[in-house]
């Protein structure tokens, strides 16, 4: 069922709270990436250009104790957004109160205010409570009565039920006051609802990665929606040791072995494999490596795909109607070990008939370092959020918003 989204409000005049994820990468105050912020910006814009009362609110970090905050505040952020907007930023330094209550009464129509981090809550008088985190009711409940309408646009949160999205949401509903998606929200439920509940076929899921633990959800899921399933990364090698594939020094997850043999047995020629691996003397850049074919002789491990197997895996996607892609195919932070996931990458920015979605850290800056990630149909800004989706689970941030 379509959820309600941004557009379908009446936003005139109103206070919109809207959550945002602003979890952007920080060092001494200085922002290192701002994609995020740079990706909130078509809903806050949207909200701004029909006279709403621009509300934003986000964690940044995890605060367990009072001395993680005086590193997490969200003014830096405050500051960049509003060079991107290019208009003034309201910065409030707290998270309830007078003052940021004040504060939002004060804000005319088109204006913009962003109050400090949301796990600021989480630390109360020195002590670890977690009621952001935890989803304290009151503390949604105070939230809620802040606004009018409430837009959840932080889809890396949305697997996560905080008093922030879900708190929030279900406050809010309460009240009778509306619960919307934006622009953002909704393009990833478009795009990877779709690529799970009706994919246009072929549809190839490439999933990498270290650990096959980390993805047995997806690839259990997936195993009946998608053509194939191409494996990459260090979790390839425990389905090399459930195949008897010997792995030399490789990482395998022994506990996982059995695991990895059932899903074999379930997907039979759905599952793709490498068939070469560059292989190295030790897990460094510098060290000595090679190209092995099948088996991996001790003293040597696997930490990147083989060209055959590019080229084998490049055979199978070439003819995709729907691709997703979620994890590196090898050491990808190390020059000597990256060749297998820009070549991945580079290839997915040529597959102009297809719908080709990409997630996770590894992947998106593959994409991004290739200059391809405008050729590609959607990459997701949830690493968590996007995993958990792909197992078909249901999201506490996507099912609090109102359906239309």
């Amino acid at each position: 069922m379509a959820k309600l989204t941004v557009s379908d409000l009446d936003l005139e005049g109103k206070k919109v709270l809207m959550r945002v994820d602003f979890n952007v990468p920080i060092k001494d105050g200085v922002i290192g990436d701002d994609n995020r912020i740079q990706a909130a910006l078509p809903t806050i814009n949207f909200v701004l250009d029909h006279g709403g009362k621009a509300v934003l609110f986000s964690h940044l970090g995890r605060i367990k104790k009072e001395d993680d905050k005086k590193d997490l505040s969200m003014r830096p952020v405050a500051e960049r957004l509003s060079n991107l907007l290019n208009k003034p930023v309201i910065f409030v330094p707290v998270t309830e109160g007078a003052q940021l209550e004040e504060a939002i009464d004060k804000m005319d129509n088109g204006s913009v205010l962003l109050f400090e981090n949301t796990r600021y809550e989480d630390v109360v008088n020195g002590e670890y409570v977690k009621r952001e985190s935890g989803n304290d009711a009151k503390l949604g409940e105070y939230w809620a009565s802040l606004g009018d309408e409430f837009v959840n646009d932080a889809f890396g949160t949305a697997h996560r039920s905080h008093a922030s999205n879900a708190g929030i949401a279900e406050a809010m509903h309460k009240d009778g006051k509306p619960v919307a998606a934006g622009f953002l929200m909704e393009k990833e439920i478009q795009f990877l609802g779709e690529a799970v509940n009706s994919p246009k076929r072929p549809f190839v899921a490439i999933l990498g990665g270290a650990k096959v633990s980390d993805k047995i959800g997806v690839i259990d899921n997936l195993l009946d929606k998608a053509d194939k399933i191409i494996i990459g990364g260090g979790m390839t090698y425990t389905f090399y040791a459930a195949k008897g594939i010997k792995i030399g020094n490789s990482l395998v997850e022994e506990d996982k072995i059995d695991v990895a043999k059932s899903i074999l047995e379930k997907g039979g020629d759905k599952i793709v494999l490498p068939s070469d691996n560059v292989v190295a003397e030790s897990f460094s850049n510098d060290a000595n490596h090679k190209v092995v074919e099948g088996d991996i002789d001790d003293g040597w491990m696997a930490l990147d795909i083989g060209p055959k197997s590019v080229e084998e895996f490049e055979a199978v996607l070439k003819d995709a109607k729907t691709v997703v892609w979620n994890g590196p195919m090898g050491v990808f932070e190390m020059e000597n070990f990256a060749k297998g996931t820009l070549e991945v990458g580079q290839f997915l920015g040529g597959l102009t008939e297809a719908t080709t979605i990409v997630g996770g850290g590894d992947s998106t800056a593959a994409v991004k370092q290739l200059g391809v990630s405008d050729k590609l149909t959607h990459i997701s800004t949830g690493g968590g959020a996007s995993l958990e989706y792909l197992e078909g689970k249901t999201l506490p941030g996507i099912a609090a918003i109102d359906n239309k």
